[in-house]
């Protein structure tokens, strides 16, 4: 059997596959985010750390943990975890969905132009290099104590094995990354005041880093196993759906929400605020848009309303409302693909006296598919097609959701077995390929016969009778946001006086 556990931002995961990839048994649990201050997303990694120690204790419940044989990470990306010189802590992880770097990412791309050539991406608050920046102007003693830079997965790997190891997928998120190279680049680590030395050594996320110490194997129930190098959770989320070649892609609906596309090579269009990434498997790469506050968008609603998001989603499907006049901008956490605007709010447009929490819910859930919409017409413009595109995520579970995001797309949507804990299963998977790997396997070959496409739950297609309405909604949402932009710097100021 194989382990993935899947560090995500609102709670930690563990998926179990026996040799022939199926999964046997699951875990999880929650976690906490700190926003002390307006933009602000923090996590202290100790919390990361007792939710592994908690989720593997649920499995031991369910299987014996001495028969995994090996382990694999995925992580949200992005998040800064910075260590002393004897691998302590120095602060809380600044986590992805963090906008305060907006500053030095505007002073990085002006001083720095050739970013865009070496990383392939735009400087945004939520990637991990102007995070630094930030550190250094802000909290100086912490910069200058700072021995080594790790992503949050890769925080547990250390705590697993000790020693420092990323991979090509979650390192190519930090900007100090060439995606060409699937290597650190001394100049962009220089833009930072960093050096190789003080970054984790870049694998293949496949290929074995280390090995459970002994102290941590006995205190967890493992075996000594190897540990391989993982992947962010995006690439995780295609390995465990299969989507490892051109022309796949899928829609995830988690915390975020990503639209992914496999690509044969590098293929950087950062002008249209597209991300370019090394996959977790060799010799592949992949792009994405992506909007910060999918499901969250509805998880924060319904805590402002006192209702469970399975409440609020039974009690639209009862109430039969397909349509409303009230717009949802989902801009929680600011906004990436396409507008780059960490300061973008959240808003609800067209409220009457008349409008009920129905209307309300459905107007969130249309806000997400056209922020997915975004992500698909940014792709397009940068000349990615999609011909077969999967769902994954916690929001997938949703059969109201999965068709309303068909119709927005216009675009048949397949959902299969294994979709709400596909990172998870590409974390467990990667960790079946790297032992199979290292007993003398073609890595081709294990991609073929073990990264396949789940079983077809559902498929969607798109309703053509309500285009039109879509189509109307759509250009309202792209114009209320053009409309208030300037707004939302003058509310920044409010903010930061309060």
């Amino acid at each position: 059997m194989f382990l993935g556990l899947d560090l995500g931002t609102s709670g930690l995961k563990g998926v179990v596959i026996n040799d022939d990839g199926k999964v046997v048994a699951q875990a999880s649990h929650d976690l906490m985010v700190s926003t002390p201050y307006p933009t602000w997303s923090e996590q202290a990694p100790e919390d990361w750390w007792q939710a592994l120690e908690q989720v593997c204790e649920q499995l031991s419940q369910k299987i014996e943990l001495r028969e995994i044989e090996a382990l694999g990470m995925s992580g949200q990306m992005h998040g800064a975890t910075v260590l002393d010189a004897a691998g302590q802590v120095l602060r809380p992880c600044i986590l992805w969905n963090d906008g305060r770097s907006k500053a030095q990412c505007d002073a990085l791309m002006a001083a720095h132009p050739e970013l865009l050539e070496l990383s392939g991406n735009l400087a945004m608050p939520g990637f991990t290099l102007p995070k630094i920046l930030w550190l250094q102007q802000n909290e100086p003693d912490i910069f200058n104590a700072i021995d080594k830079v790790l992503l949050p997965k890769d925080y547990l790997i250390y705590r697993l094995t000790g020693g420092f190891s990323t991979d090509c997928s979650d390192a190519a998120g930090t900007l100090w990354l060439n995606p060409k190279t699937r290597q650190w680049d001394e100049s962009l680590l220089a833009m930072t005041g960093l050096t190789k030395a003080n970054m984790p050594t870049v694998y293949e996320g496949q290929q074995v880093v280390g090995y459970l110490t002994a102290d941590i194997a006995t205190g967890l129930g493992f075996n000594e196993i190897p540990v391989v190098a993982g992947a962010g959770d995006n690439a995780a989320g295609a390995v465990g759906m299969g989507i490892t070649e051109p022309g796949q892609g899928f829609v995830s609906l988690g915390t975020s929400g990503v639209y992914f596309a496999v690509s044969e090579a590098h293929n950087a269009k950062p002008e249209q605020t597209v991300h370019a990434f090394c996959h977790a498997l060799p010799n592949r790469w992949h792009q994405m848009g992506v909007t910060l506050s999918a499901a969250n968008s509805l998880a924060w609603f319904a805590n402002v309303v006192s209702k469970s998001v399975p409440e609020l989603l039974h009690e639209l499907e009862q109430s039969n409302v397909m349509q409303t006049t009230v717009v949802f901008l989902p801009y929680l956490n600011g906004e990436r693909t396409p507008i780059n605007d960490a300061l973008a709010c959240g808003q609800f447009f067209g409220l009457v006296n008349a409008t009920r929490r129905e209307e309300m819910t459905l107007a969130i859930l249309e806000g997400i598919a056209f922020s997915i919409l975004d992500c698909q017409n940014a792709l397009a413009s940068a000349g990615t097609a999609v011909e077969s595109l999967s769902l994954i995520g916690g929001g997938a579970r949703s059969s109201l959701w999965r068709q309303l995001i068909a119709n927005v797309l216009n675009k048949t949507l397949t959902y299969r077995d294994g979709g709400d804990v596909g990172p998870g299963l590409g974390a467990a998977r990667l960790a079946l390929l790297g032992v199979r790997e290292l007993q003398g396997a073609d890595i081709e070959q294990l991609i073929k016969q073990y990264c396949l496409l789940p079983n077809v739950i559902a498929t969607h297609h798109p309703e053509t009778s309500l285009q039109h309405y879509y189509e109307a909604k759509y250009a309202l949402y792209q114009q209320l946001y053009q409309h208030t932009k300037s707004l939302n710097s003058d509310l920044a100021k409010l903010r930061s006086k309060s």
